[in-house]
């Protein structure tokens, strides 16, 4: 398909006449990219069901100087939950099931913590993020690749959980749920969900180059590779392709492929040249955009915003009194960004492969403004000195841990403390070793052999591990615990930087001593 470019794109709100041209849209790109770190971009803009810019910046990969085009393949993570919601909402269209129809008629052996719970969990709760677990809960059975977990060690994990609030009192982002709803369409549909959203979604909309997950990708020529900011500079990193994520993370696609996507958006489930054919009910549209959870009002500066809440498998706000339509999603190297103004039939798409999801901000407010007719400081420039001071601020925090323990291993006479020597389970994570190597004490995961690493002491029973990948990004303390005797008895974890990411929830382990 041609890239289509508008020198100019014009749209009249009331009395407002909002533009932005190409070369504005080049200029912040460009300078997102350098500001942020960023190897390569794709933008996609929709507007009156057409797509009316489609354009590549930089680089797929770092290495290779290869071209992004809007051809090229992206990894869209987190945006695939709106596909897996679309899903089932076809099921409900087809009267397969019912929204509030409860898992366990499909999925047997799903269990939460509290029986209660389990009981009364819905296809609804799969997709609304109030379960009442905690912020990622669980995501260590997902995150980092290279896990031997899968989909059914999800369905009979989650039971180990424990929940933070009450059954659907408050908003937590979740990925394994999502995971499990997954489950669902392919108990219900007959097939896996790969196929099923390939062959009912995609192939319909003519999402031609598009996949279900990187394993299904049938033309890997022109793809985005994952790029990692580290200690050496920025690297290339492994893609993600372990399957066990596709419901929730699995989309790969390009954003010519995704603007048939948010068009059938858009147009509430119809697509095709006149509209007239039917990808899901209006009906099951407008469910899916309803308020289902009310979320915190933050993360919106600097706009004017009165709710926010989460949908079935989008996020729900409005901006200056329109409403908008949006999702994020993030994989190791590679984060994106959709925006629907359903009211202006305006759709903003903004793939990148690096992690900062300051840059596709940065880039989507700034065609947001323009769109809106609204004014404020430059957005490349705001979000570089935020994003500065967090990361100073976590920095310091880091600094502080790994200063204390070079001290402590600066001691004349220092040898490593090896009174936790031993195996250690958890219920849903399983074992990991604590073990003597040469002049250092090792932490191996048995079942996530990437999260394999040092552990050093801090102070008392504190100890932090230091991954031996050092593109993670999410070195933890370990914090061992005794009994009243004074036994050790098991450890504990949690992130050392505030930065870590959601997904490594090593505040939710619990390790009992196993053997010595």
């Amino acid at each position: 398909m041609k890239q289509l470019f508008f020198s100019m794109l014009f749209l009249s709100i009331g009395s407002v006449q909002a533009q932005i041209t190409e070369a504005q849209v080049d200029d912040v790109v460009e300078r997102t990219r350098k500001a942020f770190n960023v190897p390569g971009i794709a933008v996609g803009i929709v507007k009156d069901g057409k797509l009316v810019l489609a354009k590549g910046y930089g680089i797929r990969n770092a290495k290779t100087q290869e071209k992004v085009d809007a051809q090229t393949l992206f990894a869209v993570a987190s945006n695939t939950k709106a596909m897996t919601a679309a899903a089932l909402g076809q099921l409900v269209d087809q009267k397969k099931i019912h929204w509030d129809d409860k898992v366990v008629q499909y999925l047997p052996n799903f269990k939460m913590y509290n029986a209660y719970v389990t009981a009364e969990f819905t296809i609804r709760d799969l997709l609304t993020h109030r379960s009442g677990l905690g912020l990622g809960a669980g995501d260590l059975m997902i995150w980092p690749d290279g896990h031997n977990f899968t989909r059914n060690d999800i369905v009979q994990n989650i039971q180990y959980l424990k929940p933070v609030s009450g059954f659907r009192a408050k908003y937590d982002y979740d990925n394994l749920l999502y995971i499990i709803a997954g489950e669902v369409v392919a108990k219900v549909s007959g097939q896996s969900w790969n196929a099923y959203v390939e062959q009912h979604l995609m192939t319909p909309l003519r999402m031609s180059r598009s996949a279900t997950s990187w394993e299904r990708v049938k033309d890997t020529t022109n793809c985005s590779v994952p790029h990692v900011p580290t200690e050496n500079g920025l690297q290339v990193i492994p893609r993600y392709t372990n399957s066990i994520f596709d419901a929730a993370a699995g989309v790969y696609t390009s954003v010519e492929d995704w603007s048939h996507w948010v068009i059938a958006q858009l147009q509430q489930g119809t697509y095709g040249p006149l509209a007239t054919e039917t990808l899901f009910s209006k009906t099951t549209h407008q469910e899916m955009w309803k308020p289902q959870t009310l979320m915190p009002i933050s993360g919106v500066a600097p706009y004017r915003c009165h709710f926010k809440a989460y949908g079935l498998g989008w996020q729900l706000t409005d901006i200056n009194g329109h409403l908008q339509v949006s999702h994020t999603g993030g994989l190791d190297g590679m984060v994106t960004q959709t925006v629907l103004f359903p009211e202006l039939q305006l759709g903003i798409i903004v793939f990148t492969n690096q992690q900062s999801g300051a840059a596709f901000t940065a880039i989507s407010n700034t065609i947001k403004d323009a769109y809106l007719g609204l004014q404020h400081p430059d957005h490349v420039t705001t979000l570089q000195s935020d994003r500065a001071t967090k990361e100073a601020q976590a920095d310091q925090i880091t600094a502080t841990i790994w200063r204390q323990v070079t001290e402590n291993e600066q001691v004349k006479g220092y040898r490593p403390k090896k009174f936790m020597l031993g195996e250690y389970h958890d219920p849903w994570f399983g074992a990991v070793t604590i073990s003597e190597g040469k002049n250092k004490i090792l932490f191996t995961s048995h079942r996530s052999p990437r999260l394999t690493g040092t552990l050093h002491w801090v102070k008392d029973d504190h100890f932090a591990v230091k991954w031996f990948n050092r593109s993670l990004m999410a070195d933890a303390h370990v914090y061992f615990k005794r009994n009243a005797d004074g036994k050790l008895i098991g450890f504990t974890m949690a992130p050392i930087s505030p930065l870590t990411d959601f997904s490594y929830d090593f505040q939710d382990l619990n390790f009992s001593k196993v053997t010595d």
